[in-house]
């Protein structure tokens, strides 16, 4: 293992630096946006006369979603933008100009806080609406946030991760039904503070949509409560620690979930394995938008060779067609959930 070091040393340089290039990048970005939103100022502000309905803004598939079962019949009157869509990566995404100019016009604007957005700063900086709220998923749930977990066997524990004292939050919040549950609820409350003609409405869509919220997180504590050691392999990135800080689950993992590694070491893939075949998981992980490759090499690489590859949904790559086909958060998690059983030989009816 120690052969390996200056590997995940030059991984990590060149994550380093491509972040510097991202920040270099936003800088012009955004000194060309501040110059092109002084010349759309009056447009923006005449169309605004003739708009009265609110302008939500937010980064990821989640957070659009919550907004929407929460406006309910108020989705038509409301202007309401997804910015991260078909597949666009959280930890790698750059805003365009439009995107910029949407967040400055914004009166509602949700991002995750993690150190993804990095970018965010200075997109607030441009804002156009001085009666503008910002909602924070990191900063709404900061007494339920952990840091990015370091399992077992994973790749990073020698890599990246422990190159700083820094701590790493992970920033997938939203895989928490219980998450979802507060950040819905201060929603609900800066709509009523924006909206307050609607207010009764929004607050009666909220307490449905809590309700199955809750329902869900009944379901896999039922689910969770029929198997006494609840344990998950995946062969990928792990983003799922919140779901598994909820109920208790272990779990082992080839990558971080906030990992740029798309390969996995020979160690790494034995580690896995020889783990999967030692606890006799019938299932390996992949997540959503991965090639499978990693997951598929360690159940070919187990000693009974009849593990099967699913797939768990961080809701990372969600497209528009996933979108018009109506898929939602809790259909998403409703799937994860019957993939869980699986994985947990959860039988049905049990």
């Amino acid at each position: 293992m120690e052969e390996q070091k200056p590997v995940f040393r030059a991984a990590s340089q060149i994550r380093k630096g491509f972040a510097i290039w991202k920040k270099i990048s936003l800088a012009l970005l955004t000194m060309f946006v501040v110059v092109s939103l002084c010349g759309c100022r009056r447009q923006a502000t005449e169309e605004k006369v003739f708009d009265d309905g609110l302008k939500i803004v937010c980064t990821i598939f989640p957070e659009y979603d919550w907004v929407k079962q929460i406006l309910g019949e108020r989705i038509d009157s409301v202007e309401l933008t997804l910015l991260l869509v078909n597949g666009a990566d959280l930890h790698s995404y750059q805003p365009t100009i439009w995107d910029m100019k949407e967040i400055a016009e914004a009166d509602l604007f949700l991002y995750v806080g993690g150190e993804s957005d990095f970018w965010v700063e200075k997109a607030l900086e441009n804002g156009q609406n001085p009666d503008r709220k910002v909602l924070n998923l990191m900063e709404i749930l900061k007494d339920s946030i952990v840091e990015e977990e370091r399992l077992e066997g994973m790749k990073e524990v020698r890599g990246h991760i422990h190159e700083t004292d820094e701590e790493e939050y992970d920033e997938h919040v939203w895989l928490s039904l219980r998450n979802a549950e507060k950040v819905c609820q201060t929603v609900t409350e800066a709509l009523c503070t924006l909206d307050e003609a609607h207010s009764s409405l929004y607050q009666q869509n909220n307490e449905a949509y809590q309700a199955k919220l809750r329902a869900l997180d009944l379901k896999y504590i039922h689910t969770i409560s029929q198997t006494q050691e609840p344990v998950l392999l995946f062969g990928d990135r792990f983003p799922f620690c919140y779901l598994a800080k909820d109920y208790g689950i272990t779990c082992y993992a080839a990558f971080a979930g906030c990992s740029a590694e798309t390969e996995a070491s020979f160690s790494t893939i034995a580690f896995l394995a020889e783990k999967a075949g030692e606890l006799r998981l019938p299932v390996v992980l992949a997540i959503d938008g991965s090639d499978q490759k990693i997951a598929r090499t360690i159940a070919e690489n187990t000693r009974t060779r009849d593990q099967q590859v699913w797939m768990f949904d961080s809701m990372q790559s969600v497209s528009k067609a996933d979108m018009e086909r109506g898929e939602n958060y809790l259909s998403i998690m409703e799937r994860n959930l019957e993939v869980l059983a699986k994985a947990l030989e959860v039988r049905d009816g049990e």
